[in-house]
Parts: C-alpha cells; structure tokens; sequence
C-alpha cells in the first residue's frame, strides 16, 4: 500500500534538548538534579492533566511553581531557563515542507495548550496539513485513539501512514493500529529510514 501521510511527533523529534546547561543551572537553583526538574516539568499528575487538556498550560506552570514555592509571577522567567538549550531542527523543518503536495504532512503530539500559538510564533503551522494536540482532543499517545483522530483527519488508512516518535512505546502503538512506526533516535539515520518507506517500489 502507498505511502499518503506522514505524522511527526513534536518534542523530542522536531525540537529537542541539544544544551543541557539552562536546564542544569535550574535545577541546581532548586537544590534539584536535571531528573528531578524534568520530572516536576513534564511527569508529575499536573502535567498529565495540561496533556489531556483538563487544565491550561499556565495552571500547569503554576502548579509547578507552587511545589517549588515560587511565585507565579516567576513563571515566565522559569519557562524560558528551562526551555533554554531547546532548539528547532530547520533541517527538518525544511525537509517535512519538501513533502507538502506529494504526502499528506501531520503532527501528533502529547503536548499542553499552548502548543499552536507556539507552532504559529514559530511559523511552523504551514508545515502540517493536520494538527492534533492532546490537550485539544482529550487524548494522549500511546493511547490509540490519538492516532485513529489523525487518521480520521488525514483521511487515510492506517496502511497508508507513517508516523516518527522518539518514544519507543508511541512507536509500538502506532505499529498496533496498523501505521509504520520510525523511532526517532539519531536525526539522519531516522530521516534515512523515512526515505527508505517513501521511497517508490
């Protein structure tokens, strides 16, 4: 079956943490270490919740500001130290818009609702002909629902997709639904594989 829709994951796949350094000084600001204050960020029960959509990103940075007693008005500062050393990968970026018009291009991703004015500060928005978040549709990866919705989106059977994640257990769901699965682990030899699946017979 042809290829007509490629899904790309968000962190971890098209921004990553290239510097650890931002992160680390944080941490070590809270007497924490880096584990310890990705944990707090992205695995604690708040950020499961900002990632099901049941409260807004900046509750969610509220909450984590309240267990590190700070006030929210340091919230912003605080994003941005720990965001600091995460980068956009433009070569990607510019590939995934050389397959508009030829495959349909979609994001999925586990991701807090600020997500797509994120997408559209950045002017990533053009890159996708579909978007799903799940804080906009109640849903998280490796959930299968998450993929039937971008399926559904795309209009395409699951044969017909395939999706790139970082985390192996995304890319096992995603293979259970019937889609192809990349893992994302080393940027050219993951684009190399792409290329092999889209690649005419």
């Amino acid at each position: 079956m042809a290829i007509r829709a490629v899904f790309f994951d968000f962190g971890g796949v098209i921004m990553r943490t290239e510097y650890q350094a931002p992160r680390q000084k944080l941490a070590e600001r809270f007497n924490m270490d880096y584990e310890e204050i990705d944990r707090a960020v992205f695995n604690s029960e708040s950020a499961f919740r900002a990632s099901l959509g049941e409260i807004t990103e900046d509750e969610h940075w509220a909450n984590v500001l309240k267990r590190l007693k700070q006030p929210t008005s340091e919230a912003q500062s605080f994003r941005d130290q720990f965001f600091g050393g995460d980068i956009i990968d433009r070569e990607l970026v510019e590939y995934i818009r050389s397959l508009r018009g030829s495959v349909h291009t979609g994001l999925i991703s586990n991701a807090w609702s600020g997500l797509r004015d994120f997408l559209a500060k950045e002017k990533l928005l053009d890159l996708f002909d579909s978007i799903v978040i799940s804080a906009e549709v109640g849903a998280v990866k490796p959930s299968a629902k998450i993929y039937q919705l971008a399926l559904e989106q795309a209009k395409v059977k699951a044969g017909e997709a395939v999706f790139v994640d970082d985390f192996p257990e995304n890319v096992a769901a995603c293979q259970k639904v019937g889609m192809t699965g990349i893992l994302f682990n080393d940027p050219q030899k993951s684009l190399d594989r792409l290329y092999r699946v889209l690649k005419p017979k």
